[in-house]
């Protein structure tokens, strides 16, 4: 491929039709010119040459960029426009969480003027909107990708890969950038590109640079430059003023609810986005703030409230980018994920409540907690640049100047290092990487929590005395996308008959919670979970539920009586169809237990053994 680049609104070159003469880039997708001026509006476009030249020419390019730059999105069509995923060949671009695949994955087919799941399509866990031979843009997750590999271990169906959000480091981002560090060695044609808000670009570039010496692989690109490229863009912000609370906040949802009015009344026009740690918090804020709109009505009429978390509908997400109707002030009330994935137009104010949910593991005593924790600086920076997208912006931080300059931890943990490794080691095993303790890690794990990982996978008959996996049980429980426990009670269910009910009870376990949760509503909804509650616990306790939303014939209205979320129970049903399948590739017979509970509670206990424990008097 030479260095000309081909600039959209210019005559294509040759270059880039294939052999057949068909055209890789699709021509609709010039056709509205006001599409492609906003485009070229975006700060990345200027670097546009710059960028496909580094690709091209250095095996590996970090584009740090702040959020809302446009790299997410106008990177990868760059990549199109320049030919890589002609002849067959697709370009991945990752994202750490589902909600920003769909989001960017929706947006770029718009902007390319394609219906989205043909040339541009994404894949996340449980639903894949791509097609085969026809699909040339696929967004995707980190944790899909490392799937992709267990068929493919050295992605040679993709040109270039997009590692996007990178400083996220989930942990699967960093089992990612270990991996596509070893497949370069062996495919060095392959392309990465690693982008971020805020990164530590000059440690990322030490992590992917070639150590030692030796013979170069002879391929014709000979050109090709093993150093990492370093390109910086610079967002689009305006100034944002920051304002500190006075003194510390006792209860930060209730701060949230009198800031976000104030700055409606007080405050010119332009949306609201807010920072809360989860769905409960999300909820209750809500809440809080209709009813003060139903109570007070002149003072806080026109508030438009918009949640934002993973576990929301589809439909529903869509609905924090539409535009704020006339007259109008939209709040977007978000957890973290607003902090850097997606780009909100139209943010004027930012609330930042200063905390975020986050996982915590102990090794020694092997539990894992989602706890509401202090954000890093970094995260507090991220979150008031949210503010200086459109015109100059305001950032209310519910926490005190002096807590953020002298308390407040620089940068955040990598996730690797305070999660629960077992899902990750079996990965790694199941991806053919045995020495897992000399495996190349951008940030190591505790030697603990890798030991304890080890012997749970041991003790569930899932890797052998020597470490390997066993055969079939290791490689079965390998190819179910759900924790390794789940995946080994739903083989241990095929010994015990009852393999419906507990791929039932599995689908369950994999969503974040099918009850309806929030402030003031406590009593009715424990009242309504006793309806379904079973002396033997939690996941029977499920299985009634599920039986009774098939008996109502999936209704609406039962799920709200009874205070069921309607849509968790249709993602339950998604689900289940996509275990019974992969049951099926791994040779599990589908088998009812009828009303045997003890059939059911052997298999629960054959994976979540390691939970187990005596009461002492």
């Amino acid at each position: 491929m030479s260095s000309q680049f081909w600039k959209p609104g210019t005559e294509k070159p040759r270059i880039l039709e294939d052999e057949e003469g068909g055209v890789i880039f699709l021509s609709n997708s010039l056709s509205s010119s006001s599409s492609e001026k906003q485009r070229q509006r975006l700060p990345v476009y200027k670097y546009r040459n710059a960028i496909l030249y580094l690709v091209e020419s250095h095996g590996t390019t970090i584009i740090v960029g702040e959020t809302g730059c446009g790299k997410s999105t106008q990177i990868p069509q760059y990549l199109i426009e320049a030919g890589w995923g002609h002849g067959g060949r697709l370009i991945g671009c990752t994202q750490p969480r589902r909600l920003a695949v769909q989001a960017v994955a929706s947006r770029v087919a718009q902007e390319m003027g394609v219906q989205l799941g043909e040339e541009v399509g994404y894949t996340i866990r449980f639903e894949d909107v791509t097609k085969p031979d026809v699909t040339v843009l696929k967004f995707l997750t980190d944790g899909v990708l490392l799937r992709e590999m267990m068929d493919d271990p050295l992605l040679t169906k993709y040109s270039v890969i997009m590692v996007d959000e990178a400083h996220e480091r989930s942990i699967s981002t960093d089992i990612l950038l270990g991996l596509l560090k070893k497949i370069q060695r062996r495919r060095p044609e392959l392309r990465l590109i690693i982008a971020s808000a805020t990164i530590e670009a000059k440690s990322m570039s030490d992590f992917f640079r070639v150590r030692k010496k030796r013979r170069e692989p002879e391929n014709e690109d000979s050109q090709l430059q093993l150093e990492p490229a370093i390109l910086s863009v610079e967002g689009r912000s305006f100034n944002v003023q920051i304002n500190y609370a006075e003194e510390p906040v006792q209860d930060y949802v209730q701060a949230v609810v009198s800031t976000v009015l104030s700055i409606h009344e007080k405050e010119s026009t332009g949306d609201v986005l807010v920072f809360l740690t989860g769905q409960d918090d999300i909820d209750a804020a809500i809440h809080l703030l209709n009813e003060e709109v139903q109570n007070n009505g002149k003072r806080s009429s026109g508030l438009v409230l918009l949640p934002l978390y993973s576990g929301l509908p589809r439909a529903e997400q869509e609905l924090v980018f539409s535009p704020t109707p006339r007259g109008k002030r939209k709040v977007v009330v978000s957890t973290n994920i607003a902090e850097t994935s997606l780009t909100l137009e139209g943010i004027v104010y930012v609330v930042d409540s200063g905390f975020s949910k986050q996982r915590f593991y102990n090794p020694v005593s092997d539990i894992e907690n989602l706890v509401v924790a202090p954000i890093s600086r970094a995260s507090a920076r991220q979150r008031a640049g949210r503010a200086g997208r459109v015109r100059p912006g305001k950032c209310y931080r519910l926490y005190t100047e002096e807590y953020f300059l002298n308390q407040m931890p620089n940068d955040g943990i990598p996730e690797i290092q305070r999660s629960n490794l077992v899902s990750c080691v079996i990965q790694l095993k199941a991806l053919g990487i045995d020495n897992i303790l000399g495996f190349d890690w951008p940030a190591s794990p505790s030697p603990e929590a890798m030991i304890r990982a080890l012997e749970v996978l041991y003790s569930l008959g899932v890797l052998d005395d020597d470490a390997k996996l066993t055969s079939p049980i290791g490689f079965q429980v390998a190819e179910v996308p759900l924790d390794p426990m789940i995946a080994k009670m739903i083989i241990a269910s095929n010994q015990f008959g009852c393999s419906e009910e507990i791929i039932t009870i599995a689908a369950v376990l994999s969503i974040q919670s099918i009850w309806i949760s929030g402030r003031g509503i406590q009593k009715e909804s424990d009242e309504a979970k006793l309806r379904f509650a079973a002396a033997e616990g939690d996941h029977v306790t499920f299985l009634n539920v599920y039986k009774g939303f098939l008996q109502s014939s999936k209704s609406s209205q039962w799920c709200h009586k009874n205070y069921v979320n309607y849509q968790a129970m249709r993602k339950v049903i998604e689900v289940r169809q996509q275990l019974k399948r992969i049951a099926h590739r791994i040779g599990i017979v589908l088998k009812s237990c009828e009303s045997d509970m003890q059939a059911v509670r052997k298999a629960v206990t054959a994976g979540f053994f390691a939970n187990a424990c005596s009461l002492e008097p």
